[in-house]
């Protein structure tokens, strides 16, 4: 099992959302990195839900990925503005997953983040804007056992 996390703005989409839809495509990603990301996914991976864009950000909960390799509907679509006139079905640019809700966490500021992250990973460097990435598993094991302590 591989670990992630996935970045999302909580009044675009959060945890909350996540929770009471019981599932979702995470869809919306447009950077190359993310994208194969995404595509290295593979069913039973947990990933770290972060909120980002609010005061303070950080890891809200936990889903897991139950579905890989899905062409991102929204490319499709010319009312989304994640649309993307080069994709067409048969040749999509964009791939994503489906996670399932699997908890809801009091959150972990990224203050806190900061000192269970490698100073080079990316949710710890400064600038970086990187949706989806791995994590690594002795940062995830510190943070599943941590959430019991809270």
């Amino acid at each position: 099992m591989a670990y992630w996390l996935l970045k999302s703005e909580p009044q675009v989409y959060g945890i909350e959302d996540l929770e009471r839809e019981g599932r979702a495509i995470w869809d919306g990603v447009r950077n190359y990195q993310a994208r194969n990301y995404l595509m290295q996914m593979k069913e039973g991976d947990l990933c770290f839900f972060y909120h980002s864009g609010t005061t303070p950000p950080g890891i809200a909960g936990l889903c897991r990925v139950v579905r890989t390799l899905l062409p991102d509907p929204t490319q499709f679509d010319p009312e989304s503005p994640y649309y993307d006139p080069k994709a067409t079905p048969e040749k999509p640019r964009w791939y994503t997953v489906e996670v399932a809700f699997v908890e809801k966490w009091p959150l972990v500021p990224l203050a806190e983040l900061k000192a269970l992250f490698p100073p080079d990973h990316p949710l710890v460097k400064r600038g970086n804007r990187l949706s989806v990435m791995p994590v690594p598993p002795e940062v995830a094991e510190r943070l599943i056992a941590r959430r019991g302590s809270r």
